[in-house]
């Protein structure tokens, strides 16, 4: 199946490991160039020397967190004309932010790594794909954003990015720049927490895959990547603002959408 994504400019965001790194992949193979930034310049290193052809690719190593750091980043986008036709907005996490009654300070942090990078990314990108008539912003949720499912923070911050999705997806999409979000559920991917609970607590990890994996295992790198490689892709031309549970039967909300 052809994605029509051979010549995209793709950005991933946290693509130095993890569902990142497996979304630079997928792109890659589908024909795009990827531009891919994460603040861990080794996981760079290694991406770079795991796809195919990567001399064609750029790694930027920058921590998205730090002050001006998006407006670096876009600034050194448009200087190299790689203004992106594609940007997947993976980059995220708790931020070991457990605690519901920590400091407005730490939910401001959290909130900033998953959803303000991402909206700030957006609205200087967006203009850019709108003049192009063609555009695809994938974010990268999570199924806490649905349910109590992590520290409190963590939740607040994925449920207002599938709503900023659902809601922003209706004013651009016109423009032919479409909008969508990927919800996954526990994913191993090999650095991960719940790839750490599987070998120091290894008796939580066995009831929650009973409990709460109707496939009785975690997720996978790849089933989570090809899932936004098509959201990205020609073929998402209708998916205005769709957000796509890929949880393995993990979460238990019904979710039908807005009416």
């Amino acid at each position: 199946m052809d994605l029509g994504l051979t010549g995209k400019v793709a950005l991933v965001t946290g693509a130095g490991r993890g569902v990142g790194s497996g979304i630079s992949h997928v792109l890659a193979r589908e024909g795009a160039t990827v531009v891919a930034v994460s603040r861990g310049a080794e996981g760079l290193t290694t991406l770079e020397s795991e796809i195919p052809g990567s001399s064609g690719h750029r790694y930027i190593s920058l921590d998205l967190l730090e002050g001006s750091a998006v407006k670096s980043l876009l600034g050194q986008l448009h200087d190299e004309d790689l203004l992106p036709d594609i940007v997947v907005n993976n980059v995220g996490g708790p931020l070991d932010a457990t605690d519901p009654l920590k400091t407005l300070d730490v939910w401001r942090k959290v909130i900033r790594l998953n959803l303000e990078i991402s909206i700030e990314i957006n609205e200087a990108i967006i203009p850019h794909m709108q003049a192009k008539s063609w555009g695809r912003i994938c974010h990268v949720s999570s199924i806490s954003g649905l349910e109590n499912q992590g520290p409190p923070a963590y939740c607040a911050a994925k449920s207002a990015l599938i709503a900023y999705v659902r809601s922003v997806a209706r004013y651009v999409a016109s423009d032919n720049v479409i909008l969508t979000a990927v919800i996954p559920g526990a994913v191993h991917t090999g650095d991960g927490y719940w790839d750490s609970v599987q070998y120091d607590r290894p008796d939580h990890y066995d009831q929650f895959i009973n409990d709460r994996m109707a496939i009785r295992r975690l997720g996978t790198v790849t089933e989570i990547s090809e899932v936004v490689a098509f959201l990205v892709s020609d073929l998402a031309s209708f998916c205005v603002g769709s957000c796509v549970v890929v949880d393995g039967g993990q979460g238990r909300l019904f979710y039908p959408g807005p009416t």
